[in-house]
């Protein structure tokens, strides 16, 4: 044994010591009702490491550090970073290489005591340029606190902040940098997987007020801001409570996540909601009731946000509070903002509440409701009751605020946010804040309404006509449009409840037209819609539009021009509202042209499958003609093909892939072009070569291994054994630029159509982090069609690498041919592919069961 005894290095004891301290708070407030402890605790605890690592590198005397931004609240969630400032006399030379190495010493120590550290090395004046410069620095700078070091300088430092701190400035700066970051998410909280820091209704926008407060010297907390009479002993109260929360529900994530985590993702939503003591019922997941209760408080800090950070606005910039012009005997404008002329108003005429959202759409240069309104509609909550809504005047003044030309989203948005909405319709209440978990929707259910509602809206607005030019057309010649608002209002009114929403939704439309007293026609319109308001979207997407039968059979459930025009417009609006990822032009081309299909069958025409045939051979041919291809060169190849090819493929495609191919219909080598796609945002390949049963199959193989999602497959055989198939693909990390990568596919893909190697077996693709969270139960449904000649397989899985290629090898060792694909990714995380497939391999019931467990093998593998 060496007579010498270990010497612990001050990093190492400091290390140790921070370590022990951290993980005994953290052990205790497994069990605590309070945050605040832990986050001051570790605060001090992280003070007590710096100032020995300060110390043990023996730093200047004339030198400070300083704890700036959340930290220099005083204030640490387990796993936040740290900020500090090490703040240096106006003296200090950038070249003096011994306080250089100090330094780096120093902020080296600090990652080493296992501190995620946020660091700044300035002068006094340095802090004040890069503060005049930059807001987040003028921020962080705001709540700055001295660790150790030289207290002189930090009070020399915090008196010139002070004296070139602008308030008015500052207060301007926030609320733009707020704006835009609300516009980030959309300027929603209700997304699934909120950011409890950032989105709207989170910690930042706490953080923010209290910001610029005491920027204006009201105050640094919420007593302060009641005593001061910015806010009342209840708003206090409510803002007390709803900080807490979300402060309590940071700390649980960052234990949980043993990391700094802001984003409350769905696979911590359980552990997180069970910590919270949430138990799972019949009805709900614990998940679910814990991000209820998150997106209530969410709400409540939008709410309360509003109404201070206009009254800290009203004593920053007094300008502001002066009443701009008289509304009614209620009502006036101050600056912008709707304002009632004494605090009782809504306590004497209750349906004064509807009436100030009716005056927000209709008054011009109304930007929204003051803070006295707001607080007066806050506080009015135990007024809106049973009475309140069957009142005549107030069910007026609701359909008139549908029915008003500007104004409706922004109109019915803030009857959201201020909960007037929920109360008027008592079912919305339920929804509010009513999580889906089908891996489709990234919005609460009232969210999602309220995208629906807006996407109708925009139909009707002339700036927004070149979104969507069709949907734009139909909506300007849409007879009564509220129609198609209240249908928006109710079509998922009842998600949650359990059984079909669509039937429940029924019920709760019809209701409400007999109570507004709405017409026979209007409210059967409505029912329906609430009904069908999904069978648009299935017939598009899951059947064979190209089969006179289906048109046939979808306008007789639509009925007339009216409903079938009400439908494709909802339809476009509800897919646009679940997600941005999920709508794209490729669906929009299926329902658009399901709708003109259907527009003819509805105006008299008969599905005629011969003269269908011959109205695309001829647009084909007109086209085939402009680009110079000889007269009659068509022949050779289209005597190969069958109707079921004119009929499945436009005009367009047929002349593109007969001007590629005329030359070669007996070709010994496979021909592949790939081209963007006319409808855009994809890429369309053109594969002829000779056919074999595996052919489907190793095509799909070679797309999943680059990554290319098929979202749409086009397969014919020719009556001389040639494969002519035709594949929609899309790159998730591809924008419009598929031209970059035709010719490569087309090189590759021909390359390995000349190899008839045996298959391989599929990847075992790794199913998604949400997919994981959300198992989709695997689903095969194969089934004849009407005629017997064709069998149509559906597939519902959760997604993953290698998914459609493990489908295609199955059919291809039973040599079942693929007719047609429709492969509907949902978010990349589910998806429902439905194929078209030849009968002539499924005549016995034997064969169809071992084809639909082998593939139930194959899909949950």
């Amino acid at each position: 044994m060496s007579s010498t005894a270990a010497v612990t290095s001050p990093c190492e004891t400091l290390r140790a010591a921070y370590k022990a301290s951290k993980a005994g708070l953290i052990e205790r407030f497994q069990n605590a009702t309070s945050v605040e402890a832990l986050m001051q605790a570790l605060a001090r605890a992280t003070n007590d490491a710096l100032a020995g690592a300060w110390t043990a590198c023996d730093m200047p005397a004339d030198t400070a550090l300083v704890a700036v931004g959340g930290y220099g609240r005083g204030e640490l969630a387990p796993y936040s970073d740290v900020d500090i400032l090490v703040l240096l006399p106006d003296t200090a030379s950038d070249d003096d290489a011994g306080l250089n190495g100090r330094i780096e010493q120093f902020i080296g120590m600090g990652w080493d005591l296992g501190l995620d550290i946020s660091s700044s090395v300035r002068s006094v004046e340095q802090c004040i340029g890069e503060a005049a410069n930059d807001i987040t620095v003028q921020t962080s700078l705001l709540e700055a606190r001295r660790i150790c070091g030289d207290a002189s300088l930090f009070d020399r430092f915090s008196a010139r902040y002070q004296e070139t701190l602008d308030p008015r400035a500052f207060f301007q700066a926030k609320v733009l940098e707020m704006r835009q970051r609300h516009a980030k998410f959309q300027d929603t909280p209700y997304s699934l997987e909120p950011n409890i820091k950032e989105n709207p209704g989170g910690l930042r926008d706490l953080q923010l007020i209290l910001w610029i407060a005491r920027a204006a010297g009201f105050g640094s907390n919420w007593r302060e801001l009641d005593t001061r009479s910015l806010i009342t002993e209840r708003e206090a109260r409510e803002l007390r409570r709803n900080e807490g929360f979300l402060k309590m529900l940071r700390a649980r994530l960052h234990v949980i996540a043993r990391r700094r985590q802001d984003i409350l993702v769905f696979d911590l939503q359980t552990p997180l909601a069970e910590s919270f003591g949430f138990k799972a019922t019949a009805a709900k997941r614990a998940s679910e009731q814990m991000m209820r209760r998150y997106y209530w408080s969410a709400k409540a800090v939008t709410q309360l946000a509003t109404i201070l950070i206009q009254n800290v606005e009203a004593q920053l910039l007094p300008s502001t509070s002066s009443i701009t012009r008289v509304i009614s005997g209620r009502f006036v404008e101050k600056q912008g903002m709707l304002e009632i002329v004494r605090d009782d108003v809504f306590e004497r005429e209750p349906h004064a509440i509807l009436e100030a959202f009716l005056l927000y759409e209709q008054t011009r240069g109304i930007k929204g409701l003051s803070a006295r309104t707001l607080r007066a509609i806050y506080n009015a909550r135990d007024l809106m009751d049973c009475n309140w809504r069957r009142d005549p005047e107030n069910r007026r003044l609701f359909m008139e605020i549908l029915k008003q030309p500007e104004g409706i989203t922004h109109a019915l948005r803030l009857m959201n946010q201020t909960s007037v909405l929920e109360r008027y319709l008592l079912n919305f209440r339920r929804i509010v804040g009513q999580m889906q978990h089908d891996l489709y929707h990234v919005y609460t259910v009232d969210q999602h309404i309220l995208m629906v509602l807006r996407n109708l809206r925009r139909f009707a607005i002339v700036e927004y006509a070149h979104e969507y030019p069709f949907c734009s057309q139909l909506m300007g010649n849409f007879e009564r449009p509220w129609v198609l608002y209240v249908a928006a209002l109710f079509h998922d009114i009842a998600k949650g409840r359990g059984g079909d929403h669509s039937t429940l939704g029924m019920a709760d439309v019809r209701r409400f037209c007999r109570e507004h007293d709405i017409g026979q026609d209007d409210s059967d319109l409505f029912v329906w819609l609430v009904q069908q308001h999904l069978t648009m979207s299935y017939v598009a997407q899951k059947q064979d539009t190209s089969d006179p039968e289906v048109i046939k059979q979808f306008a007789s459930v639509v009925k007339t021009e009216r409903r079938l025009k009400a439908l494709y417009l909802l339809t476009v609006a509800d897919i646009r509202g679940t997600s941005p990822k999920v709508w794209n032009n490729w669906k929009g081309k299926l329902l658009e042209d399901l709708y003109r299909a259907t527009l003819n069958v509805l105006g008299g025409a008969q599905p005629d499958t011969h003269s269908e045939l011959q109205s695309r051979q001829e647009a084909a041919l007109t086209l085939l003609r402009l680009e110079t291809v000889p007269e009659g060169a068509q022949k050779k190849l289209w005597d190969q093909l069958d109707v079921g090819y004119f009929l499945r493929h436009d005009p367009a495609d047929i002349a593109w892939q007969t001007r590629v191919l005329y030359r070669h219909v007996k070709s010994d080598e496979p021909i592949v072009r790939a081209r963007p796609s006319p409808i855009g945002a994809a890429l369309q390949v053109l594969v002829y070569v000779k056919d074999r049963p595996d052919l489907f199959a190793g095509i799909c193989a070679y797309f999943d291994k680059n990554g290319l999602s098929v979202l749409d497959a086009r397969v014919t055989t020719t009556r001389h054994g040639y494969a002519l198939d035709n594949f929609l693909v899309a790159h998730p990390d591809q924008d419009d630029n598929y031209r970059d990568i035709a010719n490569l596919v087309e090189q590759q893909l021909a390359a390995l159509l000349n190899d008839e190697s045996i298959l391989p077996e599929p990847s075992k693709g790794h199913v998604s982090r949400l997919g994981r969270t959300f198992p989709v139960t695997p689903r095969v449904d194969l089934r004849p069609d009407e005629r017997g000649q064709y069998y149509i397989l559906s597939v519902s899985a959760n997604d993953r690498q290698g998914l459609l290629y493990s489908i295609a090898r199955v059919l291809a060792q039973h040599r079942i041919g693929v007719q047609a694909a429709r492969i509907n990714n949902t978010l990349g995380e589910r998806v429902e592919d439905v194929f078209l497939l030849d009968g002539r391999g499924l005549s016995s019931n034997r064969t169809q069961i071992q084809v639909e467990t082998e593939l139930l093998r194959a899909i949950a593998a």
